[in-house]
């Protein structure tokens, strides 16, 4: 069965240590992004993470708590770091990226890497599951908040097998 790779908010926002949302081991993540992206060729979708224009419902809550990120998609916090030249990406000021790129992704299989692990990438994943898309998250190739995080949201995807499943770099290369 053929599979997309959604490389989730590899983004200026999460990778500056100068940034309230900066991701502790995103750098580590990006290596293995590479070879990712690399195996993959076409069947690449980066998403970015951007702030709406105006927030809506519990938005206006969030955003009141982190009023920095209200800054159009266009700035430089919001784009896909140096490393990746996307020609594209696909845009949601959502945390879950699966209606934004489902059309992307048709009937394939989805391979989820990105930051972070407990936010973007978690509520990606079970709602592509809960579309009936078989979802692989890449432990090694995500990132959290911290160690912990990252740790628990894996151990919650394992939970929805065998609609999501955690795997290594090298296994889905395998």
């Amino acid at each position: 069965m053929r599979s997309v790779l959604a490389v989730i908010d590899l983004q200026n926002v999460f990778a500056d240590p100068a940034s309230p949302w900066f991701t502790p081991r995103f750098a580590e993540v990006v290596p293995p992004i590479r070879r990712l992206v690399s195996a993959f060729g076409n069947d690449v979708v980066f998403t970015r993470f951007v702030a709406p224009s105006r927030p809506e419902g519990a938005w206006k809550q969030y955003y009141e708590q982190w009023p920095f990120a209200l800054q159009p998609p266009d700035t430089q916090l919001y784009q896909v770091i140096n490393a990746f030249q996307p020609p594209s990406t696909v845009d949601a000021t959502t945390f879950g990226k699966w209606t934004r790129m489902a059309t992307r992704v048709g009937g394939a299989g989805l391979v989820l890497a990105g930051v972070s692990t407990d936010c973007c990438v978690l509520s990606t994943a079970l709602a592509a599951a809960d579309a009936g898309v078989s979802v692989t998250v890449v432990s090694d190739a995500c990132a959290g908040v911290d160690d912990e995080s990252h740790t628990k949201a894996l151990d919650i995807m394992r939970l929805y097998g065998p609609l999501v499943k955690v795997a290594t770099t090298d296994e889905v290369l395998g």
